[in-house]
């Protein structure tokens, strides 16, 4: 949905209630969609800095909408969800690269979202 939302510049509320007219849903799965929803698009200042620091002279414009759309998913469920572990992040957004992403979304995702979770452990080590 996301993808959605940024590609078509739709609402992301308007995008949830046409997905839930088109497909049946459980209303937790509803829930935590729209808790990823919403978080992503009020800290997706902080998620792309996240990902723009992570990326080696490479610009979040310069990505893909898919690839884009699942680093800011993974990095607010890594950051903000304390109950998804970071590894578990990863994983489903690794998958969701292979799937909808193109040949090197994989590794892409995986080694932005790896330095991502090797610095979020090092600022919490200084921190603690």
């Amino acid at each position: 949905m996301l993808y959605q939302v940024e590609t078509a510049g739709e609402d992301p509320e308007l995008a949830l209630v046409r997905y839930c007219e088109s497909f049946p849903y459980q209303q937790d799965i509803l829930d935590y969609t729209r808790l990823l929803l919403s978080g992503v698009r009020q800290e997706q200042a902080a998620i792309d800095k996240s990902i723009e620091n992570a990326s080696e002279h490479w610009k979040l414009a310069r990505t893909t909408y898919v690839d884009r759309s699942i680093l800011r998913l993974a990095v607010f469920e890594m950051l903000y969800t304390p109950d998804v572990p970071p590894k578990v992040a990863i994983d489903e957004a690794i998958e969701l690269g292979k799937k909808y992403g193109n040949e090197e979304s994989r590794d892409f995702i995986n080694g932005i979202l790896d330095r991502i979770l090797r610095e979020s452990y090092k600022n919490s080590a200084v921190s603690d």
